[in-house]
Formats: structure tokens, sequence, C-alpha cells
């Protein structure tokens, strides 16, 4: 990946006075985003034609001149101790107010299947699914298919990118029994112990920070290009309670007003830049931006996944750092793409209920057109149906069925045993164990019976 080129320096750059004349004349012309409200780095601004005839060294300077009036320092310092800033134009604004309506503690989901007993049947997939791709943003392998078949049965990871996965999903568990506990250091490491457990070339590594011999540089795995250099390791421990705090920190210990979601999303990039771990960095630092929106009321975000978004445009996601890191630490760069995240995830989880809650209502229909069927089925049976309707002769077990909608054992086994005598599944012995398969002819069986 190409290194974004650092914005010239306004300390550095030898400014005429005809120039700063300029500037002054253009205070609220040229403001801190572009006409089209974009919030660039100066490497794709320079290319774009400035306005009012300015130079492109001239827009960025009244450009970073709008931003610097915006600027609130973070209680953050990178490697070198120099602070972090944030920027809040409109744009960042308008999105806050979008994740706030569309996900805080107070909605009720515009489809109803979150709001009824499906919820856990829910959940329990969007864990599967995070679990999966934020394994795969760091180098799994293993099929979506295969991935999913484990953790349902339970069966024990094969091979590390099982195991990746495996951790990964206990670790969105963890996340979800912690989100009323304040964060601490030793959760922290806790975290990434769970994450990383049987995948590091040195298993004592999990859940410790990296020592100073150990080489951490973040690097390009295309063309080995060094991209980030974290801080050293003789500063993690205070970085880290540094971090806490403030996770920890209620309203009025600010000296601002720091939305909960942007706290969430400079967890996830603080994590990332101090890169405390020799693994597993990436995936505890998204872990943490869950755990901080649930602690904070978000209850919508347990059901999205943010790794899925960023898995399609993995080049963003490290640009929004290294712009970050080339522009005097703006953490605003990070934040606009991290909100654009969670905006297209929300809309990916709406878009899959909507299209879910039309397979069940038809689902419903066709099981009501049998009188045998009527009112016989749960929830939980109609889901299984509605699965096994688009796929014959799919295998499904006890144990995957209790574990697909966190449910008691006795309870998904009778599940399974009710839809084998209402002949909806062809029950076989293997071995010791049942398991249940889906008949080729389902849909004329059910419309038939």
């Amino acid at each position: 990946m190409k290194i974004p080129l650092a914005p010239p320096s306004l300390k550095k750059a030898n400014v005429p006075n005809d120039t700063l004349g300029l500037l002054s004349s253009l205070q609220g012309t040229v403001g801190a985003v572009t006409a089209k409200g974009e919030y660039l780095h100066w490497d794709k601004l320079r290319h774009l034609q400035p306005p009012d005839e300015l130079s492109s060294d001239q827009w960025w300077f009244a450009t970073k001149f709008a931003r610097m009036a915006l600027y609130k320092w973070l209680p953050f310092l990178d490697k070198f101790g120099k602070p972090f800033v944030l920027a809040t134009p409109d744009s960042v604004l308008k999105n806050l107010h979008s994740i706030d309506r569309n996900s805080g503690y107070s909605i009720q989901s515009p489809v109803p299947l979150l709001n009824t007993q499906m919820r856990d049947t829910y959940l329990v997939q969007s864990l599967i699914e995070e679990a999966i791709t934020s394994s795969q943003l760091e180098g799994a392998s293993t099929t979506r298919k295969v991935a999913k078949e484990m953790l349902r049965t339970k069966r024990k990871p094969r091979d590390l990118s099982e195991k990746m996965i495996y951790n990964n999903y206990h670790a969105m568990q963890f996340i979800r029994e912690m989100k009323n506990e304040t964060l601490t250091v030793d959760m922290i490491l806790e975290l990434h112990r769970i994450l990383t457990k049987d995948t590091l070339e040195d298993p004592k590594a999990a859940g410790h920070f990296r020592k100073g011999d150990d080489d951490i540089n973040v690097v390009d795995d295309r063309d080995n290009q060094i991209l980030h250099v974290p801080p050293k390791a003789h500063e993690l421990k205070a970085r880290m309670e540094r971090l806490c705090r403030f996770a920890n920190e209620a309203e009025d210990q600010n000296k601002f007003f720091m939305h909960p979601v942007i706290r969430a999303i400079l967890l996830h990039f603080m994590l990332a830049y101090d890169h405390p771990f020799v693994d597993g960095n990436g995936r505890t630092a998204r872990a943490l931006f869950y755990w901080s929106m649930a602690h904070q009321g978000y209850w919508l975000m347990e059901f999205i996944s943010i790794s899925e978004v960023i898995k399609r445009e993995p080049g963003k996601y490290a640009r929004a750092y290294l712009y970050t890191e080339t522009d005097e630490n703006d953490t605003t760069y990070f934040v606009i793409h991290q909100l654009n995240v969670i905006l297209k995830a929300i809309k990916s989880l709406y878009d899959y209920l909507s299209d879910q809650s039309n397979q069940i209502n038809q689902t419903e229909h066709l099981l009501h057109a049998n009188r045998h069927l009527q009112d016989k089925l749960n929830y939980r049976q109609i889901f299984l149906i509605k699965h096994a309707l688009k796929h014959p002769h799919e295998r499904y077990t006890i144990e995957a069925h209790r574990r697909s909608h966190n449910v008691t054992y006795d309870t998904a086994r009778n599940d399974l045993l009710n839809l084998a005598k209402l002949g909806l599944l062809i029950k076989q012995k293997v071995g010791k164990a049942f398991i249940f398969i889906a008949p080729e002819n389902l849909k004329k069986q059910i419309g038939g019976s």
C-alpha cells in the first residue's frame, strides 16, 4: 500500500504576507470540508481543482485553518509525545444523529424480528458473523459454511484459521458478559488471551503485552513496506491505563462533550495505534469497540458486523489510520470512516432482517395452509423449516439447533423430534446420536399433507 503524501506543514511553510491576507479574506468561504462535504486528506485534495483561483497549497492552508478552529485535543499522545486531535464538522454530526436514531438503547427495531423471541436467534447469528469476518480480516481462510458448522456443533477447531474464528466467537461472548463492567487493563489482557489462545508462535504471548525485543512494525503483506511503527513496549502499561480511563470517564469529567459513538471509535483507533500485542491487535481493537458501544447502551450494535463492511474495502480501513498519522494526528479521518462503516452495517442488518421477515412470513403462510400443521410449530421450528426449504438434504443436530437459538438441550431436542414426528424432517441415528435431514420434497410434502 502506498503511504499517503504528508500535507505541507503550516509551521515549516514560509507563507508570504499576501497569502496570509488572502487566507484571512477566505474565512467563511473555504471551510473544513469541500463543497461536497468531504473531509479530504492532502493526498486527495491536491489532485482537485482549487476554488477561487487558489493554488493547491493555499487551498490546503485555508482548509487546515478552518479545521484548526474545530479541533479538540484528545487525552492521548502519539509515540513522539504529540497530542491527537478531533474535529466534528457537520457531516460527522449528521452521521452521529443517524446512528443515534437507528441504534440507541431507546429505539425499537423497525423490523419486528428483533422485538420478539427471535432476538436470541439473530444475536447468535451476528456473533458468528463478526467472529468469522474479523478473523478473515487477519488472515483466516476457512469458509463461512465450515466455520458456522464448527461453532454451531461445538466441534473442536482443526487448524489455525478455525482456531482464530473459534476464539473470536468466545471473545464476543466475553464482551457481552462484561458490557456492564468498567474497562481495566486486566480485562484487555483477558480479551486478548481469549482471542489468541493456541494461535501464536509463542503461546506465552497470549494475554501479555509485547516486550522490548519484539519487532512489531505494521507491514503491508504485499510489498513488505512498513506502514506503522508503534510506541515502545515500556510505555504500554501507562498507555493502556490511560485508554481505560478514557473508556470509563463520565461526561462531567471531560473538558468537552464526547459523543458515545466517537468514544467507542477512538478506543478502536488507539488500541490499534498502540499495538500492544505481538498479534491480534486488530481483533482486540474491534472487540473493544463492541464493548464500548454495548457499555454505553447501543444494544443494536450486538447485531451488526463492522468487520463484514471493512472486509469489502480493507484499503480504506488502512488508509483511515494512515491519514491520521500523516496529518498531525487528526483522528477525524478514522472517525468519519468508521461512522460510514457503522451506518452501512446497520443498513445491511435492516435489509437482512427485512428479507428474513418476508421469508418467515412465506413459510408461515405455507404451513398455515396445511390444517394439520396450523399453530403446531414454534418460532425456532419455523426458522429451521425456512432454512430446510432452501437446503434439501441439509443435516441438523440437536447441539447445533441449541446453539443457534441459545436454548437448553432438551428444548432443542424436543423441537427436532417433533418436526420428525410431523414428517418435516427425517430422523436418522449415527452412532449414539441422532441427526435430522431435510427432505428433498419438503415444500410439496407440506402442501400435500
